[in-house]
């Protein structure tokens, strides 16, 4: 059996849950791996079969999306040529997590594809929104990448498709302690920004890693170094808590170690909105602005020790095992 695995290379969330799915996938046949996305700073440990420039958002250094440079890299000639140098018509089954360019050329063929994927989860009415209408934003959801089939994860069931997060098995591996210090990432950031915020707090120890620092440096009690996966999951580990934005992956595999979590989601991010809304109801604080006001907030977090208890079984294996046994070899219903 041939697969075929689309991945969105924007962010580091829908790569980490790659990490733990593509072995899974190895299983049951032969491969193929399908990055698009300029955005990601970690990687697949596999050999990639395809890599296209695909739509990627460019974060911004004000708690944001740089709309002009997201702009700029945008080239719609290619992605149409793209589309069509996919030649889906070999695989037995075609699963995507948010990847554009597959999704559109199975939709066009008329290819049955299946999303396993976060954002899949909002194409269900019983996951948290936020209370202000998204209406343009709930559309670019639903067709940044159309499938025909679909498997959402969320930090809970809200829907019969919908499962707990996919939790990488170097996170389930690890023994967390709290030694103290409080990990930040928050890629629309700058470093530069928060540590005068940070800086607020003296008594506490902070670890930045940064999207816009290559070169690491100390500066008093703040600690700035560039991404990266093995240091970020050691501080991860060893934390008393997480700052960081409206993702998904981060903030789930933190509440699983344990850790406090104060989350500021990205500002015009319809998607972050709703899973810091999500986020709030399960009792997780979040900071819609860093602004004269965030320090207090800051300070009242980090004096906190309330910590939201989760269940996220490992449900991977099994997972993977229905969509290969409901959708290999299964033709797209035309009727």
């Amino acid at each position: 059996m041939k697969i075929l695995y689309a991945i969105q290379g924007t962010g580091n969330g829908h790569i980490s849950r790659a990490r733990e799915i593509v072995p899974l996938l190895q299983q049951y046949g032969e491969l193929d791996l399908l990055v698009s996305g300029t955005q990601a700073d970690v990687s697949l440990v596999q050999p990639l079969k395809y890599k296209f420039h695909g739509f990627s958002y460019i974060f911004g250094k004000k708690g944001g999306i740089d709309f002009w440079k997201t702009f700029k890299v945008m080239n719609l000639p290619q992605f149409w040529k793209d589309m069509h140098a996919i030649p889906l018509e070999k695989y037995d089954l075609i699963i995507n997590d948010f990847e554009p360019l597959t999704a559109w050329a199975c939709r066009l063929k008329k290819i049955r594809s299946v999303s396993l994927s976060h954002q899949a989860s909002f194409l269900s009415q019983k996951t948290p929104r936020p209370n202000k209408s998204g209406k343009l934003a709930e559309l670019i959801l639903k067709y940044y990448a159309p499938t025909s089939d679909h498997i959402g994860f969320h930090f809970k069931s809200y829907d019969d498709f919908i499962h707990t997060p996919v939790i990488r098995s170097e996170i389930r591996s690890l023994d967390p302690k709290n030694q103290g210090h409080y990990t930040v990432y928050l890629p629309a950031v700058d470093d530069k920004i928060l540590v005068k915020y940070l800086h607020a707090l003296p008594e506490v120890q902070w670890q930045v890693f940064s999207k816009h620092q290559k070169t690491p440096y100390q500066n008093g009690n703040v600690k700035v170094r560039h991404i990266d996966n093995e240091l970020f999951n050691k501080s991860l580990e060893n934390c008393e808590g997480l700052l960081t934005g409206g993702g998904f992956e981060g903030p789930a595999e933190a509440l699983f170690l344990g850790k406090k979590v104060l989350l500021i989601p990205m500002k015009n991010q319809f998607e972050q909105e709703c899973n810091a809304e999500a986020a709030r109801l399960m009792g997780v604080p979040v900071v819609h602005q860093i602004d004269a006001q965030f320090v207090d907030k800051l300070k009242n977090w980090v004096q906190d020790s309330h910590k939201i208890v989760v269940d996220f079984p490992d449900q991977t294996a099994s997972i993977i095992q229905h969509v290969v046994e409901t959708y290999a070899g299964k033709k797209l219903s035309l009727a």
